[in-house]
């Protein structure tokens, strides 16, 4: 008995698949008859020019190169690597904040706070920073920083870099 139910409502499943189905292919060749589609011609290939490789006038590609340009008398802005370092130079820049300002006569300081809740006072001149920072100016609002930064050729530059006042 149960299989003759399973076998019923399996054929009267497939029979409610069937049916009329006029309305569905009406739609279908009305909905693809108005429409013309055009294709737009391929662009024209362009031949790829040709190298010729002439060992003559070229270096070998096969033998390692010095790329670095040689130097002339050396020299040049170097920060002090002998100096004994400041505890401020311990920690990078964006992990340092500048909490408030206090004047004392005619200087003025910054009121550092590093990392681990330790707090420093500095004046313009100091070492800040672990990329040779000196402190070149402070404001109500900012302490102004010179570092400077060795690239990747080795040479050293100066950029400019700034502590905000955080509230």
């Amino acid at each position: 008995m149960r299989k003759f139910f399973v076998f019923a409502v399996c054929g009267w499943l497939l029979y409610g698949c069937g049916g009329n189905d006029a309305d569905l292919r009406q739609f279908m060749a009305e909905t693809g008859k108005d429409r013309a589609e055009t294709l737009e011609p391929l662009p024209s290939i362009k031949p790829a020019d040709a190298f010729i490789y002439d060992p003559a006038d070229l270096p070998d590609p096969f033998r390692p190169r010095n790329l670095r340009p040689t130097r002339v008398g050396g020299g040049g802005l170097q920060p002090d690597l002998s100096r004994p370092k400041e505890p401020l130079e311990a920690y990078a820049l964006d992990g340092l904040r500048m909490v408030g300002t206090l004047n004392k006569g005619k200087e003025r300081y910054a009121l550092i706070r590093t990392p681990d809740n330790t707090l420093y006072r500095v004046r313009k001149g100091d070492h800040i920073g672990q990329n040779f920072g000196v402190v070149t100016g402070i404001t109500e609002t900012e302490t102004q920083i010179k570092e400077t930064i060795q690239d990747s050729a080795g040479d050293w530059a100066e950029a400019n870099a700034s502590l905000a006042l955080q509230e």
